[in-house]
C-alpha cells in the first residue's frame, strides 16, 4: 500500500507542477524576473545559453532538497514530490526546450495534433515582445483552439 500511495504523490506532484507552472510563468517570469526571461521572447537565440535557462536551475534546487530530506533519515514522502518536480521538469525541457523551440532537433517533423497544438499556444505566447499581454503560459494544458487543424 505504501508504494501506491507514493506513486500518487508522486503523479499528483507531477500534474499540480502545471499549475505552478502557469502561477511561475505569468507572475514571476513575466513579472518581478523579467529582466531573466526577457531574452527568451527575442526573435532569434543569440548564444547556445539564455539567461531564461536560469529558471532550470532555480527549478531544481526544490526538487533536489526534497531528494535530501525525502532520504534522510529515511525513505519518506519528500522524495517522492521531489521525483513529480523531477519528471515534470523533464517533461518540460523535452517539449518547451526540444519540441517547440527546437534547441535540439530530435522530434522536427512531428504530425502528433497535441504536439502541434503546444507548438502553435507557445507561438501565440511568444508574439509578445514585452511582459504584458501575454497568453497561453501553460506548458502541457493549453486551449482547444490550438488543436484544432
Amino acid at each position: 500500500m505504501t508504494y501506491l500511495i507514493y506513486f500518487a504523490i508522486t503523479v499528483f506532484t507531477y500534474l499540480a507542477m502545471e499549475v505552478a507552472t502557469w502561477l511561475t510563468h505569468k507572475y514571476v517570469m513575466h513579472g518581478f524576473l523579467w529582466v531573466l526571461h526577457e531574452d527568451h521572447h527575442q526573435p532569434k537565440y543569440q548564444h547556445a545559453f539564455e539567461k531564461n535557462d536560469a529558471f532550470f536551475v532555480i527549478g531544481a534546487i526544490p526538487s533536489i532538497t526534497l531528494f535530501y530530506f525525502g532520504v534522510h533519515p529515511e525513505l519518506n514522502y519528500k522524495f517522492f514530490i521531489g521525483l513529480g518536480v523531477l519528471f515534470y521538469g523533464i517533461t518540460y525541457f523535452l517539449v518547451h526546450d526540444v519540441l517547440i523551440h527546437q534547441r535540439f532537433k530530435w522530434f522536427k517533423k512531428t504530425k502528433n495534433k497535441y504536439l502541434i497544438g503546444l507548438r502553435k499556444a507557445h507561438k501565440v505566447h511568444h508574439k509578445h515582445l514585452g511582459k504584458e499581454d501575454g497568453e497561453c503560459f501553460g506548458m502541457l494544458n493549453v486551449p482547444n483552439k490550438y488543436f484544432k487543424i
